[in-house]
């Protein structure tokens, strides 16, 4: 009896607790998201949103870098209603969709989707198993939203993270991703303002900043990747032998040898399913970079 009085006090004290916990924003003058992959070594990629913008009377933050170099993708965050939506802006229409809300409690459940991601679109109701408080690399408590498919959900089986301030353990516009090193990819980064949130080592040395908040986004890779409708354009080329497209499981797809050194070579992607691909990229020297996209 004394037991259960205890567990039922402390269990009390928990939800106090959690419902006295001041919400954190994920939004801030600048956000940046580093998110690793191990394929032919482990690779990370960063994304960005600083840029400001308006669509539909609202605000929104431009994401930039990765798969997001459209510029089409936008964040737009209600800080009141604790909730997070992703804007996509396309030629003839604007859609939105809600990503996070963070005024869940245990036992609610959320129909979560994954835009233009290489999870379900539709993944299905998702149920609070739990949240808890964790501090992170700021040495503030954050609440961990751990989230389980409810019993009707017959499209996904995997359990899901959100942190609250930072988002889902995958791709940011993934909530119902599941973070896999050696499949889609995890969060290993995130940055607020240039200030370290969250860090997840087991695959990198270290998590640096590469944004401030008074720098400009600035990438200057040696090959530019230009995503269109039903193919991808890779230009400055000329110092490359050959370009391999793999799926991100490894299987090869295609292969180009440039013999002619052309400064630009096209891969068409009409064939291709939805999902992340990889190219490999070998110079004359015999030195490697890769490129991703998502289809």
């Amino acid at each position: 009896m004394n037991y259960f009085k205890l567990s039922f006090f402390l269990f009390f004290i928990n939800n106090i607790s959690l419902q006295a916990q001041e919400y954190k924003p994920l939004l801030g003058h600048s956000n940046e998201w580093h998110f690793t992959t191990c394929f032919f070594g482990c690779l990370t990629d960063i994304y960005y949103a600083k840029t400001d913008t308006v669509v539909n009377g609202k605000p929104h933050k431009i994401l930039d870098g990765y798969h997001y170099i459209s510029r089409s993708f936008l964040l737009h965050e209600d800080v009141p209603e604790q909730k997070v939506y992703m804007t996509k802006v396309n030629e003839t229409s604007i859609e939105e969709y809600l990503l996070y809300d963070f005024t869940l409690q245990t036992g609610d459940s959320i129909d979560m989707v994954n835009p233009i991601t290489p999870f379900p679109q539709q993944a299905g109701y998702f149920t609070v198993d739990s949240i808890r408080l964790k501090t992170l690399e700021d040495g503030e408590d954050y609440r961990h939203f751990y989230f389980s498919p409810s019993t009707s959900n017959t499209i996904s089986n995997n359990n899901c993270i959100w942190i609250e301030g930072v988002g889902s353990m995958s791709l940011i516009n993934a909530p119902s991703g599941e973070p896999d090193l050696n499949g889609v990819g995890a969060l290993s980064c995130f940055f607020k303002n240039g200030q370290s949130i969250y860090m997840n080592l087991d695959s990198i040395d270290a998590c640096m900043p590469t944004l401030s908040s008074t720098e400009e986004i600035s990438n200057a890779p040696s090959l530019v990747l230009v995503q269109k409708e039903n193919r991808i354009e890779i230009f400055h080329t000329d110092a490359i032998a050959r370009l391999q497209l793999f799926e991100i499981n490894g299987k090869r797809i295609s292969s180009f040898l440039n013999t002619s050194r052309r400064d630009q070579i096209t891969f068409e992607t009409h064939t291709l399913s939805k999902g992340i691909y990889v190219i490999l990229a070998e110079g004359l020297s015999g030195e490697k970079s890769l490129l991703k996209f998502v289809k």
